[in-house]
């Protein structure tokens, strides 16, 4: 079964400043993602907690298999890279709320229909 995409808010403001084909590569490497997320990128300290290299940036997501979710969490540049890594750990118990939340969510949409 193919892997959700989920995009956290901090990703999308990492995104909105990116150049039209920085944004064209990631949506070409979103289908990678959705067949098999532990096949692309590197780990970062953790299997579910990975980095993309493109272009000079790196796009570091999360994997949370228990759901078949995938969350893009935030873009950097390598300079940047050490805290973004940072911030992402940091924030680990709030971005898997913010899965959760959707789940919970996408089941009452489904229950009301």
């Amino acid at each position: 079964m193919p892997f959700q995409i989920k995009f956290a808010e901090s990703f999308r403001e990492d995104y909105r400043d990116l150049e039209k084909s920085e944004k064209e590569r990631i949506h070409a490497f979103i289908p990678q993602l959705k067949e098999n997320p532990l096949m692309v990128g590197k780990p970062l300290g953790y299997t579910f907690f990975r980095e993309k290299k493109f272009n000079g940036k790196r796009i570091y997501f999360i994997i949370y298999e228990e759901w078949n979710i995938v969350l893009l969490a935030r873009i950097s540049d390598k300079k940047s890279q050490p805290h973004v890594i940072a911030w992402i750990k940091l924030n680990l118990p709030y971005l898997r709320h913010f899965v959760e939340k959707s789940l919970r969510e996408k089941q009452f949409l489904s229950n009301q229909q």
